[in-house]
């Protein structure tokens, strides 16, 4: 039972030193990731569509 009581205020301890990122920093690192995945949606769409103009032409 000590184990437990230790872990638990080890925890507590741990759980005090978490630093939280501010909101801009949330708002900044959100946006980058929209954009990002904008992107990354944009450029497979464009290579689905070559491939499939690609393939269509061959067959």
């Amino acid at each position: 039972m000590k184990k437990v009581f230790e872990y638990i205020k080890s925890v507590r301890g741990e759980w005090f030193k978490i630093v939280w990122p501010s909101r801009d920093t949330v708002v900044r690192a959100t946006i980058m990731i929209l954009v990002f995945s904008a992107a990354a949606a944009l450029f497979f769409f464009l290579v689905d569509w070559v491939l499939n103009a690609i393939v269509s032409w061959i067959f």
